[in-house]
């Protein structure tokens, strides 16, 4: 197969789809790779080193598009791609179709094989390629939150670990999967307060067994969320419905009782976002204030540290971007359902019940397009 590696067109993303470890790899399985110029450099990888592992450069995503059976990003393609991606392309990316209905009806129209990152399950209901990036963005998630409650910030001028004598701040983290456990690691790391909300009451127990002792694991209420909002000097959102839209769980009255000064990290906003007032932002201009609150909406968090995210995204995509290419996806998918439930869009057709739901679309199976 011929595997496209694509430099990030996105604001801001600096992270690449596949390390020149990852290539060597797809090169020793017989593929042949082409790696547009320059899209590691974001990320320390140089061009003379995918060329060393194998790759072949390619100087414009056009011509990667013409040539690959299968074209690699980080994120979602962007409008300037919609005419280059070809009819039974393979497409392999995070996608986050279920909030964004003009980039699904543009895949619908390509006809290509659009299969995403942050689907594939395993049996026991892991995303294992969703994770490492989720892990990055609940550490980055405490390290935003404690610099914009800086007063130069925006902030109320809150130190989210206290200091002798004084209270540590108070962090509320609502969901206690991969993004969230990672927030109240980090947070709890600083000396803050935290209070990690889920509705699983065995994660819960799960969670009060290994949190240190200032982290408190309850069960999540709406009454619950609005008594913490009130008293909470950070709270990050990180709750996560796979490949559908994130419920709206802090509303703008909630907002109202908050304090002035208060942050919001909503890192479910490249799902729609967890909070009324949420909108995606950028890196270079991060946050908005809505009723005095500081919301930091960044959708590719990770992406900056990209060094850290692309290593940890190669290690976890790339047995399924050798499988793919192995086997093609017809046969992938048909000998691993966690790689089919990947499959969101396929020759114009909804196969992700989230994504169908969101908007109202038929939803067609993807093992009846075998």
């Amino acid at each position: 197969m011929v595997v496209g590696i694509l430099k990030e067109i996105k604001a801001e993303e600096n992270r690449v789809a596949m390390t020149p470890a990852g290539v060597e790899v797809l090169c020793h399985h017989g593929h042949t790779v082409l790696v547009e110029a320059g899209a590691g450099a974001g990320s320390g990888f140089m061009d003379e080193a995918y060329v060393a592992a194998g790759a072949t450069l390619i100087a414009t995503p056009a011509e990667i598009y013409g040539r690959a059976d299968m074209v690699m990003h980080v994120k979602e393609p962007q409008p300037s791609e919609y005419p280059l991606i070809r009819k039974g392309q393979v497409v392999f990316t995070y996608l986050h179709l279920a909030a964004d209905e003009e980039l699904t009806r543009a895949l619908m129209d390509t006809g290509a094989v659009c299969i995403a990152y942050e689907t594939i399950q395993k049996a026991d209901g892991t995303l294992p390629l969703l994770t490492p990036m989720s892990e990055v963005a609940g550490r980055m998630a405490i390290q935003q939150g404690a610099k914009y409650l800086e007063m130069a910030q925006g902030g109320h001028g809150v130190l989210l670990g206290g200091v002798p004598g004084v209270d540590p701040g108070t962090v509320v983290v609502i969901g206690g999967g991969v993004v969230g456990t990672n927030a109240a690691k980090m947070a709890c790391g600083l000396g803050a307060k935290v209070y990690i909300l889920d509705m699983n009451l065995d994660r819960l127990r799960y969670l009060s067994d290994i949190m240190p002792a200032n982290c408190f694991p309850l069960m999540s209420s709406p009454s619950l969320l609005r008594k913490l909002v009130r008293e909470a000097d950070v709270v990050v959102g990180a709750v996560l419905i796979t490949g559908a839209k994130a419920p709206r769980l802090v509303t703008r009255d909630m907002l109202k009782t908050m304090k002035r000064g208060a942050v919001l990290v909503d890192v479910a906003i490249d799902q729609g976002g967890c909070f009324e007032t949420s909108h995606p932002t950028t890196h270079g201009s991060p946050i908005f204030v809505v009723d005095g609150v500081v919301h930091y909406c960044v959708a590719n968090m990770p992406g900056a540290v990209a060094k850290t995210s692309t290593l940890a995204l190669t290690n976890a995509t790339l047995p399924y971007a050798v499988a793919l290419a192995d086997k093609g996806w017809r046969r992938a998918m048909s000998e691993s359902h966690e790689m089919a439930l990947g499959a969101n869009v396929v020759d114009g057709k909804i196969t992700y019940a989230g994504v169908a739901e969101a908007f109202g679309l038929p939803l067609v199976s993807v093992q009846s397009l075998f």
